[in-house]
């Protein structure tokens, strides 16, 4: 399993701020995003966006940073992400196995080491234990192999219409690689799980093999971050803009809208755009709301300045 730097993917320093982090992630995600590139060029971005999603997701949230960090050995001294030397024992402890075996997953998004250190794999009844006891947890074991668990990494776009995958894994002390065709269904929700029937662990003595469950986990997009079913979207305009009201393009998962910002808008206000986001159990949609900032300039010329001056005189 190899360690990844995530901080070398997002080209940021190890002393980066959540807004570094965020800033580096969105411009890096617009050049690779599967659902903003060009369809000439989805083969090539989709594996490097993999790499991009799987270090924000883990340095944008400060739990997943905290640990990551604490493994390694050179992070304090700025130079580049190095493994403790007992990093895979620590690995080891952490997950990735169920009853004694480990399973190494191509094609859900996510690398081993991720999957080890912050992902959902593991075994279902081999890490939780049998809800029974004493002879009974005996011969429920005999009788079913053990669940496993996996992450898979579905954009919003494939959460919405739906799309085909080709997963593979390799059970340890094995050279078979198994591949399978896994359907993701439209109006697919952040937590379901993909059920792959006896596809788990084996069990002894001729027992049930257990299944293979995909926990859907939604890649982070440069654009929209998800609520519920709701989409949101924040965006900056002019402080005249606000002011004197105006219509900007907003991007939508269909491509952009129109939207008509009135006189008077205040910074951190929502605008609702209905049925723009995810699908709902019900067989509906959520919506799209959009997040204004201002964009205050961060220098003026001395033009600017007097008539901003001018402005403040006014009141």
């Amino acid at each position: 399993m190899q360690f990844k730097d995530y901080y070398e993917t997002l080209g940021v320093p190890k002393t980066a701020t959540e807004a570094e982090i965020k800033k580096a992630f969105r411009k890096l995600a617009r050049q690779h995003h599967p659902d903003v590139v060009k369809e000439r060029d989805k083969k090539s971005a989709e594996a490097k966006f993999k790499e991009i999603n799987e270090a924000y997701e883990v340095l944008s949230d400060p739990e997943k940073r905290k640990k990551y960090d604490t493994l390694g050995a050179d992070w304090e001294r700025g130079g580049t992400q190095q493994p403790p030397p007992n990093w895979q024992d620590f690995a080891r402890q952490g997950g990735g196995r169920a009853g004694g075996t480990e399973f190494h997953f191509g094609g859900t998004g996510f690398s081993d080491f991720f999957e080890t250190f912050f992902g959902g794999r593991g075994g279902g009844r081999g890490a939780g234990g049998s809800p029974f006891g004493g002879f009974q947890a005996e011969e429920y074991e005999r009788a079913r192999g053990h669940d496993i668990e996996a992450d898979i990494m579905v954009t919003l776009d494939e959460a919405i219409n739906g799309a085909k995958r080709t997963v593979s894994f390799r059970r340890e002390g094995s050279d078979k690689t198994e591949t399978y065709n896994v359907r993701i269904p439209a109006g697919v929700h952040e937590g379901q799980r993909i059920r792959l029937s006896g596809q788990g662990e084996k069990a002894g003595r001729g027992g049930k093999a257990g299944d293979l469950y995909l926990r859907v986990r939604f890649a982070q997009h440069p654009d929209f971050r998800v609520e519920g079913h709701d989409l949101i979207h924040e965006h900056e305009i002019k402080p005249w803009a606000a002011v004197l009201g105006g219509e900007v393009q907003v991007p939508t998962m269909k491509g952009h809208a129109r939207l008509k910002i009135p006189p008077g808008t205040q910074s951190g206000q929502r605008f609702r755009m209905k049925q723009q986001g995810l699908h709902t159990p019900a067989g509906g949609r959520g919506d799209l709301y959009v997040v204004i900032g201002i964009d205050i300039p961060e220098s003026l010329s001395a033009e600017q300045r007097s008539h901003w001056e001018a402005l403040k005189a006014l009141g």
